[in-house]
């Protein structure tokens, strides 16, 4: 048997109230805080994802932009720099 490595991406996120937010993208989920998010889909270059993903993907909790790092949630913005 062969073993696999999981794949994933670490990014530190900063905003105005938090720094050095951690958000790991595991497959197709994101963890961020205490969180575990599912992803929903995309539209465009933006990735969302959601603890139960909504309808409407664009309802999600949280929108991420990985090009350029801007993850924003319902009530903060961050800046996200991957590791």
């Amino acid at each position: 048997m062969a073993c696999e490595r999981e794949s994933y991406t670490s990014w530190s996120c900063d905003s105005p109230t938090e720094m050095k937010v951690s958000m790991v993208l595991r497959q197709a989920r994101m963890e961020i805080k205490d969180l575990k998010l599912d992803y929903c889909g995309s539209l465009g270059n933006q990735s969302y994802f959601d603890q139960k993903c909504p309808a409407l993907i664009q309802e999600s909790a949280y929108v991420f932009t990985p090009s350029s790092g801007a993850l924003s949630s319902k009530d903060q913005n961050y800046q996200c720099s991957a590791l």
